[in-house]
């Protein structure tokens, strides 16, 4: 489509991105009388970085003084509980523990706790038996740890779909498949092209994660580059809830990791990774052989009676490193009302509410004159979490919707009511109903309910069968109906 053709559209503030970050950041400029526009490539928000990130809300004891991360890790931490409680968002608060397994790591430990007492980050130092004690499936070698207990894990897709949907329910406008295929300035205005339109805005917050220095570079601005990094995880089936308590790391043995972790994820189950592997392209999310036995091997030795035979999923994430090696948060050196929020890498998801809080203050440094709303919602309508309900409160719910009487996703006790009321709030694909209700998460992997929830995403979304995915364009799951061809014939 020529650009002449395309609908014009002008906002004070456009949003590039649909992760983390710019979800949350959608949500805090929905506190202003704003009018905010955020524009996601893919067909929901949260599907880059943020679908594979470990979850892990971190301390604030590993980042290096004097860093951007260091400076966003722990505000971001503490607003963790009050934020998940106005979501209604999954969010366990179970603590970290840095593991030594010699006299040398414990020197590192050591050091994180002197740094967190520094910080005021509560923090303990455990000795050997205290270790025991706490996560008894430890390796028994454990010399020593330090305990965060104000780390926690929570779903990374589900806060920023949950932050998106309060940030709607208060004004902000939302543009899914809308990937910018060019931008420029005119003065002190910029513009976005997608596919479809041409967006006008006061100011441009660029977060788009991997493909930030892109956007950048469209508006001609190369002060930073985007280094990819691959992560894979595996994810062990949910019999193993309780087998560790606290999100489990090594002393790191490198600057660019934190190391392969045990991490009891905010639903229960445990997973194992991620590595960090500088990568030559940006869309490289395949598995690796190699690299479980990697992830198999470091795990192992912090858990020693880990199972394999157990796990029941991987997958693979890449991360936005940038080439300073810390956040980029700053106005583009060389477009006015150009705003980067880029390179957020590890800890960025515990960050992000942080850096969110903190792009008003920006924007009204800027100039844009930001006056605050008065019917601003905080609180997301809660989630009817079906498995998580006495049996009272379950028959209760059938009496008024028999739907909820209907079992959809029996590994994961997932109901017909839950997956038509995860497409009222947005979920418009398979991964997009998966998310936010775990429908699909379980054992068998969608092996049983996938065509049960096709059919309702067919039917609720007014599609056909033919035109529902797994997560988007292109991941189509049926080509054709089988009765069709046993119509004309050809079976």
């Amino acid at each position: 489509m020529e650009r002449e053709a395309k609908t014009k559209k002008r906002v004070q503030v456009a949003i590039v991105g649909g992760g983390i970050v710019g979800t949350l950041t959608a949500r805090e400029l929905a506190r202003y009388e704003l009018d905010v526009l955020l524009l996601e490539k893919e067909a929901e928000v949260g599907w880059g970085t943020t679908k594979a990130n470990s979850g892990i809300v971190h301390a604030g004891i590993h980042e290096e003084p004097g860093t951007l991360k260091a400076k966003y890790c722990f505000p971001g931490n503490q607003m963790y509980p009050k934020l998940c409680e106005e979501l209604d968002v999954s969010f366990r608060q179970n603590g970290i523990l840095v593991v030594a397994l010699s006299e040398e790591e414990m020197d590192t430990v050591r050091m994180y706790y002197q740094r967190g007492l520094k910080r005021g980050v509560p923090v303990r130092l455990l000795t050997r038996e205290e270790v025991l004690a706490q996560e008894p499936n430890l390796n028994p070698e454990v010399v020593g740890a330090v305990f965060a207990p104000e780390g926690g894990a929570v779903m990374p897709f589900e806060l920023a779909a949950a932050a998106m949907e309060n940030a709607v329910a208060n004004g902000v406008q939302l543009m899914v498949d809308s990937p910018v295929i060019n931008a420029w300035a005119e003065g002190e205005q910029k513009y976005l092209e997608t596919p479809t339109h041409v967006i006008e805005a006061d100011v441009v917050i660029n977060a788009a994660g991997l493909f930030a220095d892109d956007i950048a570079r469209m508006f001609g601005d190369d002060s930073f580059s985007i280094l990819p990094r691959k992560g894979e995880e595996y994810l062990f089936d949910a019999q193993l809830e309780g087998m560790v308590h606290s999100t489990l790391f090594p002393v790191p043995r490198s600057k660019t990791s934190k190391g392969i972790l045990v991490i009891p994820t905010a639903d229960g189950n445990l997973m194992i990774g991620p590595t960090s592997d500088d990568m030559p392209v940006k869309d490289d999310i395949g598995t690796t052989a190699e690299a479980f036995e990697r992830i198999f091997s470091e795990s192992r030795r912090m858990v020693p009676g880990l199972d394999p035979r157990k796990i029941i999923t991987q997958f693979a994430g890449v991360r936005a490193a940038s080439d300073r090696g810390d956040f980029v948060i700053e106005f583009s050196p060389k477009v006015p009302g150009l705003l980067h929020l880029a390179g957020i890498e590890s800890p960025g998801l515990t960050a992000a509410p942080a850096i969110a809080a903190d792009v008003p203050k920006m924007l009204q440094e800027y100039g844009l004159n930001l006056v605050p709303k008065s019917g601003f919602e905080p609180r997301r309508e809660k989630v009817v979490r079906f498995r998580l309900l006495s049996r009272e409160e379950q028959d209760e719910l059938i009496r008024q919707n028999p739907a909820y009487g209907r079992m959809v996703c029996r590994c994961e006790t997932v109901t017909e009511a839950e997956i038509v009321d995860a497409i009222k709030r947005g979920a418009r694909t398979l991964d997009g109903v998966k998310f936010r209700t775990r429908a699909g998460a379980g054992r068998c992997q969608s092996g049983f309910c996938q065509p049960v929830i096709m059919s309702i995403l067919s039917r609720e979304l007014g599609i056909p069968m033919e035109q529902v995915s797994k997560r988007g364009a292109g991941t189509e799951q049926v080509n054709f109906k089988a009765k069709e061809l046993l119509g004309k014939g050809v079976c």
